[in-house]
């Protein structure tokens, strides 16, 4: 085993020690982490561009806004990149930098919200690959995509971005599709495998709830 993939291993063996020796809820066990969201709350997260902020609103689409409430509250968007970044149209990201993490989540999906709110510029979406697939990935949309109101992929904003709109203005987004192309690879490698292979990609240092 490659020594990045055996600390991927440990740290996550660490992770699921810690939580099991608590009886809390675990990055390594989706099913851990199923807290309801309040009616509202924000999220802040910090990335190599600054920082921004998003405020969910659970009426939107519950199931997407209990999702996203129990990753951010459980740190799983930290050091990861910010991997799909198409200028006028959307950012992408929500693979963990930890492949046994990224597994684990790949299959943990959720069932589709009734789209009750227009994918406006600056919301917030869980992006998906058919009816009742959603896992992690989220989406801030950098234009008026009402197009996906209607797309079978169901896309349900839960929230929109209130504040730190620079920041998507300055993400690199050379690689177009590039990174998101190789979604296995990230998966399967983790933070490192990203670094190396796409040098000039922005990160989400650390993601946290926020009064």
């Amino acid at each position: 085993m490659k020594k990045a993939a055996l600390a991927a291993v440990l740290a996550a063996a660490i992770i699921s020690g810690v939580a099991a020796a608590s009886g809390g809820p675990s990055l390594l066990n989706p099913a851990s982490l199923h807290a309801k969201a309040p009616a509202t709350f924000k999220a802040r997260f910090t990335t190599t561009k600054g920082a921004f902020v998003v405020a969910v609103t659970r009426s939107w689409a519950p199931k997407g806004a209990d999702r996203f409430y129990n990753l951010v509250r459980n740190h799983f968007y930290d050091n990861q990149p910010l991997f799909r970044v198409l200028p006028g149209f959307v950012v992408q990201w929500g693979i963990s930098g930890n492949p046994a993490i990224a597994k684990a989540w790949q299959n943990a999906t959720i069932k589709d919200d009734r789209v009750t709110h227009s994918n406006a510029k600056w919301t917030i979406t869980f992006a998906d690959a058919g009816d009742n697939t959603r896992t992690t990935q989220v989406f801030v949309n950098l234009a008026p995509n009402k197009q996906l109101d209607t797309y079978p992929g169901h896309f349900a904003p839960f929230g929109t971005v209130t504040s730190g709109f620079s920041v998507f203005k300055s993400l690199y987004g050379g690689y177009v599709e590039g990174p998101s192309n190789n979604q296995a690879q990230i998966t399967q490698y983790g933070a490192k495998w990203v670094r190396k292979r796409y040098p000039k990609l922005d990160w989400i240092n650390k993601a946290r709830l926020v009064q």
